[in-house]
């Protein structure tokens, strides 16, 4: 039964007992038969117009709910945009504003996951493409040596060197890949990170950390410049992870800085409570077109670039991932003629802010 008549019998049934009662009191009243019938008919004629009023006045009511029906129906075949208009009686008004943002919620959860099922995809195919390359290499040589299609010496070091640098390589995939889905776990369950808030000073890193890029560095006659304030530097955040973004801008820079380039590391402590770390290096540079997608899985800027001098783009991410799960924020910028200058903040420890003040 549709809602209009189901109001119109409702009030329909009202008026019939209410001129049914009527009419009952009007036989026992001391009342001529004129004014009796008059009586009657008056009543009959009031219920008669309540009647009409009241199929007039629940038009809009009708109309509203209808029209709520139509959008839920709209969703039901993935119309997610359907929305409907705020009018009628402030109940269904209210309604109707729910209604809506119950759309939009479905929007935006629609929304994620069609970029959750592209970014899987997207996933996929990276990871069958990154490790296609050195599996291929490693088979190919295997096969070689193998089949003793090389014989002398040097031949057979060198095809075993590329066997264990596309070993390694292999190896340095799966781990990125195994810290991608660690650093993923608590974002998802909505926990905390499992190192905690600890407290790290920068200065350790960074000397615990550059002799790492001491052979790679000196093979590409790269300089290194660190400038850094006489304060001590605390971040609250884990050293390990402290390290690992480091690391991982070191190798950036490192990779794609130019013969004889200078890579430069500066931190500093702002007013806002943050610590903010740059490494600057003076290669090509970011497009700006590239720089909102430079952080993501897989992302490279050149994709003809080889495996050679290119990674399999997820340092950037995993720099990403920890900075933001210690509170902090990191983009990159570019000058105006070449480098890119990769930066992060961190949030300060309590004593260090202390400090600050008791110098300023």
């Amino acid at each position: 039964m549709k809602l209009r008549l189901y109001l119109l019998l409702a009030n329909a049934a009202s008026i019939l007992v209410i001129v049914a009662l009527l009419v009952l009191f009007y036989r026992y009243m001391l009342l001529t038969e004129q004014q009796f019938i008059w009586l009657t008919i008056a009543s009959l004629a009031a219920g008669l117009v309540s009647g009409a009023l009241h199929f007039i006045l629940v038009r809009p009511v009708e109309a509203a709910v209808k029209r709520i029906g139509e959008g839920s129906a709209r969703i039901a075949d993935g119309d997610f945009h359907a929305r409907v208009p705020l009018v009628g009686p402030s109940e269904l008004r209210t309604l109707a504003a729910q209604f809506n943002d119950m759309g939009g919620k479905l929007e935006a959860s629609f929304r994620q996951l069609q970029a959750a099922e592209t970014a899987r995809r997207e996933l996929v195919a990276n990871m069958a493409h990154d490790l296609r390359t050195p599996l291929a290499s490693l088979q190919a040589y295997a096969e070689a040596l193998e089949d003793g299609v090389v014989q002398d010496d040097l031949t057979v070091r060198r095809y075993m060197g590329t066997i264990r640098t596309e070993t390694i390589r292999l190896g340095r995939l799966m781990q990125q890949l195994f810290e991608l889905s660690t650093l993923d776990a608590p974002q998802a369950s909505g926990m905390e990170p499992r190192n905690g808030p600890e407290v790290c000073l920068l200065e350790d890193s960074l000397l615990e950390l550059v002799p790492r890029f001491g052979p790679s560095m000196e093979a590409a006659s790269i300089a290194l410049d660190v400038k850094l304030p006489e304060r001590p530097l605390l971040c609250r955040v884990a050293s390990q992870s402290l390290q690992r973004i480091l690391q991982n801008l070191l190798e950036n820079a490192v990779r794609y800085s130019p013969q004889g380039g200078i890579i430069r590391v500066e931190g500093h402590a702002q007013p806002e409570g943050v610590i903010r770390i740059s490494i600057t290096d003076e290669g090509e540079g970011v497009p700006l077109k590239e720089r909102e997608r430079i952080f993501e899985r897989f992302y490279r800027v050149d994709r003809s670039r080889g495996r050679g001098s290119g990674g399999a783009g997820l340092g950037l991410s995993i720099a990403k991932s920890l900075v933001e799960q210690a509170g902090g924020t990191i983009g990159v910028t570019c000058g105006n003629e070449k480098g890119s200058s990769f930066w992060f903040t961190l949030p300060a420890a309590e004593t260090d802010r202390h400090q600050e003040r008791r110098i300023h």
